[in-house]
């Protein structure tokens, strides 16, 4: 709690949050309105700027944020409408992510709220990932099963009521979006990964070759990928020896086949274990097609549960999904002190 900013309840009736999210390669910054009415959103990403690299160099993305930081923030007041007096808090992410990264979004966020004398809010941009499903959907009932999945993060949360949730389970080694980047950079589809494999992924066989699907029968909700990536990194170098052909969408397709079948596995073991009325799917890899309408397709035909995703814009990291789980920590009185640290390795 900041202990700096005099609150009650009866402040929460309307509440205009400034959200700030620069936790890797996207400066971003959103108005948003009682957690679910997004009045801005602008975000300036930097993935040509890293494309030349094969991913985010840190150095290269924190100047960037630094150049970018205050005119992106004055253009999402601008399209809101708002003034800074017209804000109730101010929130940002300070991890996990890149450190410094963070420190340029949680620097600009803490320094407003001083000035502005209002709340400061530090979100788990983990947390902020979930909570852009219920900007896209908000007829979402609780209990709701949650599969998170990104770059750096595959978790599964359980939500026995909105605001409140179990971790069931989490990666142990690398997340299914790394996997996703690393196998791109192997095969030369360059960067981001995950939608660069998805594409020519359409243009395989996902059947072709038996990829290993890394914990799928074991007693736990928990994650690994790193011995998948290493099974595609062997059948490269084995075709190479052999100076046979690589088919490239053919290993694009069944290395993510292997993936979604270790997902959908996970949330199919949840669902029968826990009472759930949703599911929800979150993180930049929600946005691969793929993984959407085959999970779909197994929880509504053999549980008949909906699976919930966010509109495409608030897949992948933005300020909008920051400010609505920023605004669920204002209704509690929830507020950071101007000393919260940065957290690379935050974790839920």
């Amino acid at each position: 709690m900041g202990g700096e900013i005099e609150w009650n309840k009866e402040d929460s009736e309307g509440v205009i949050i400034l959200a700030i999210e620069t936790s890797c390669d996207e400066t971003s910054a959103a108005v948003v309105y009682n957690g679910l009415h997004v009045l801005s959103n602008v975000v300036s990403s930097q993935i040509e700027l890293h494309k030349k690299y094969g991913g985010v160099v840190p150095e290269i993305a924190s100047r960037k944020h630094l150049e970018l930081i205050n005119p992106v923030i004055s253009e999402a007041l601008h399209q809101a409408g708002m003034d800074f007096s017209d804000l109730d808090a101010v929130a940002a992410t300070y991890g996990p992510g890149l450190v410094g990264s963070l420190l340029v979004g949680l620097t600009a966020a803490k320094t407003l709220a001083h000035a502005l004398n209002i709340p400061f809010i530090g979100v788990n941009h983990i947390v902020g990932h979930i909570y852009a499903n219920f900007i896209s959907n908000k007829d979402i009932e609780a209990p709701v099963l949650c599969l998170t999945v990104s770059g750096g993060h595959s978790d599964l949360l359980y939500f026995e009521e909105l605001g409140s949730y179990r971790l069931l389970g989490s990666t142990r080694d690398d997340a299914a979006g790394e996997a996703f980047d690393k196998v791109a950079r192997v095969l030369g589809l360059g960067y981001p990964g995950g939608p660069a494999i998805e594409k020519i992924s359409r243009e395989g066989n996902p059947a072709a070759i038996d990829f290993p699907r890394p914990f799928i029968d074991e007693d736990t909700y928990d994650f690994s990928f790193s011995g998948l990536k290493t099974a595609v990194l062997n059948y490269l170098n084995t075709q190479k020896q052999r100076q046979a052909e690589i088919n490239v969408p053919d290993v694009a397709a069944s290395f993510q086949q292997a993936v979604i079948d270790v997902l959908t596995s996970k949330v199919l073991k949840a669902v029968e274990n826990y009472p759930v009325k949703s599911v929800i799917l979150s993180g930049g890899v929600s946005a691969n097609r793929a993984l959407k309408e085959q999970l779909a397709r197994r929880l509504e035909g053999e549980y008949q549960l909906p699976l919930y995703t966010p509109e495409l814009e608030y897949c992948t990291d933005n300020a909008a999904m920051i400010g609505s789980a920023a605004y669920y920590k204002y209704l509690k009185g929830e507020f950071s002190p101007l000393t919260l640290a940065a957290r690379a390795n935050l974790k839920l």
